[in-house]
Parts: structure tokens; C-alpha cells; sequence
């Protein structure tokens, strides 16, 4: 029986260990794919940053002609909703946050009386939504880990399309924020009509800080502003989706790394665990046979005695 329950624990222990081996490999995988997309999230911030800038000077020269792409809409009848996750797990809570504020904000707009049309990037949210029996409009698969600009104009593309014609009256986007390596946080964020800089006389960047717009100076367009602006609409949500595209896939890197070293953590701890049990069950066994043997010595000498 010992012996029994000793060979199934080594076999437990050397499966454990096998998987060990896979979440290590896999945590420093993502541990490299953290620098690289951190490095792109850099690259991309200065061309973010003058995309704010102009539309914050455009929107400043003609207010009245802002009004139409800028702002928040008091009314609205239908809404897009944008939401950014992973195309694999093993990631922690990345993707289950994001999705869940997704589902809350589509509750929500359920609630007023307001459509909601939902897009997607990534198989775990066009699986998550299908489970639950909601309809994803769109769904952009395999370019959640390393996202290019071309994908960014395509999901722009997409999501954009019901405003320009009339269709939505608001374009919402959920995903995951990185701030930083050790602070990532699921932000709504509304992409169309562009968000009127005048408000908060600010905008983000990649880290999450603000970056104080130029209130100096004159300028003068050409066109004029509202043409400028319908043309610059959607480059800034191209912008923007590429900017969370990057954040995304850091933010995913960033989970996947810290859920492969707690598992890991736990592996090692799993195999202490039963290597004690089996260490006990091998000492149990040993015991039970030398008292067999001293029992059939003592029986013997008895038997020889008579």
C-alpha cells in the first residue's frame, strides 16, 4: 500500500516539475517581449503627442466649427464600443478585467435605452462574448501581441465607419492602461467626437501622465477648421487605437510574466509539499517492514524454544 502510494507521488512531483519547467520558460519570454513593447510604446508617443497638439490648436481657432467633433454627446441613440484584449490566457486578470467592464458598460447602455454595437480585437473576447450570447459586430484576431500601425488604421477603420455615417452618436474604447511596470489599470475612454482638449487644457501620454498643451502662439489653417478637423478625426483615432494596440500588448506581457512566476512560486512550493508526504509514506513503509521482520524473527525464535 506504502509502495503503492510512493510511486504515485513521484509520478505527481515529475509532473509537477515538467510544468515548471513550461511557466519558467514562458515567464522569461514575456520578461523580453516587456522591453520590446515598452520600447514601441516610446517610439510611438512623440507622433501622439503632436496629433493632440493639433487637434487642440485647430479646435481653439474655430470653436464653432469644433463643436461637431468635439465634445460629449448629451443624446445618444447608439453607441460603439471598442474593447482590446489578448488573443491567448495565462495571463492573471488581463483579459477577465477588461471584458467584465465591457460587459458593465453594455449593461449600462442597455439601461438607458441606448444601441450598443460591439467590436473586438483579440479570440478571448470574441469567445467570452459568444459564450454569453452577445453579438460582436467585428472581431480583429492575431494582432493583439504585436500590433502595427496597418492593424490600427484597420480597426480605426471599422469602428469609425457607424459615426461617419451618421449611424452612432459615440465611439467608446475599453482596454488596459499601462502606466507603468507595475501599475496597468482597464480605462473607458471616448474616441469619437474627439475629446475637447479646451476641458482639461491637457493631454495623456503613454505612461498615463499629462503633458501640457501650447496655449501660445498664432495659427492660421488651411483648409479651414472643420474641414481639417473631419480630416484629422480619423487620424487621431488611428493614433489612439494604435496607442492602446501598445499598451495592450504590454500591459498583457506585463500580466503573463507576474502569472508565470507565481506559478512557478507555487510549483516549487507543490513540490516540497509532496515530497514530505512521500518522504513520510517511504518511512512509513520502512517501519512497517522492520517491524514484519522482527515479528517473524521473534515468532521463529519462539517456535525453535518450544
Amino acid at each position: 500500500m506504502a509502495g503503492g502510494q510512493e510511486r504515485v507521488l513521484r509520478r505527481r512531483i515529475r509532473s509537477v516539475q515538467s510544468t515548471k519547467k513550461i511557466t519558467k520558460a514562458m515567464e522569461l519570454i514575456a520578461a523580453s517581449q516587456i522591453l520590446r513593447a515598452q520600447q514601441r510604446m516610446r517610439v510611438n508617443r512623440p507622433y501622439r503627442a503632436g496629433m493632440a497638439r493639433v487637434v487642440f490648436e485647430a479646435a481653439t481657432g474655430d470653436p464653432r466649427a469644433a463643436e461637431k467633433l468635439l465634445g460629449t454627446p448629451e443624446d445618444r441613440a447608439t453607441v460603439v464600443v471598442l474593447a482590446i484584449v489578448a488573443d491567448r490566457g495565462l495571463s492573471g486578470p488581463y483579459n477577465s478585467s477588461v471584458l467584465r467592464a465591457t460587459e458593465r458598460l453594455l449593461a449600462d447602455l442597455k439601461a438607458d435605452g441606448v444601441e450598443a454595437r460591439l467590436f473586438s480585437v483579440g479570440k478571448k473576447a470574441q469567445t467570452y462574448f459568444r459564450f454569453r450570447g452577445q453579438e460582436v459586430e467585428q472581431a480583429f484576431t492575431g494582432i493583439s501581441e504585436r500590433p502595427t500601425f496597418a492593424d490600427a488604421r484597420d480597426v480605426a477603420a471599422a469602428i469609425s465607419a457607424p459615426f461617419v455615417s451618421a449611424e452612432a452618436d459615440q465611439l467608446l474604447l475599453v482596454s488596459t492602461r499601462y502606466r507603468s511596470a507595475g501599475s496597468q489599470a482597464v480605462e473607458t475612454r471616448q474616441l469619437l467626437p474627439l475629446p475637447d482638449p479646451s476641458e482639461s487644457g491637457a493631454a495623456e501620454n503613454d505612461a498615463g501622465s499629462t503633458m501640457l498643451v501650447n496655449r501660445g502662439g498664432y495659427t492660421e489653417f488651411e483648409p479651414d477648421v472643420e474641414t481639417l478637423l473631419e480630416e484629422l478625426a480619423p487620424k487621431a483615432v488611428e493614433s489612439e487605437v494604435f496607442t492602446a494596440l501598445l499598451e495592450g500588448a504590454a500591459s498583457f506581457f506585463t500580466a503573463q510574466q507576474r502569472a508565470m512566476a507565481a506559478a512557478s512560486d507555487n510549483a516549487d512550493e507543490l513540490i516540497r509539499t509532496l515530497s514530505r508526504i512521500m518522504n513520510r509514506a517511504r518511512q512509513d513503509a520502512i517501519t512497517t517492514e522492520i517491524m514484519e521482520i522482527v515479528g517473524g524473527a521473534e515468532a521463529l525464535r519462539q517456535s525453535k524454544g518450544a
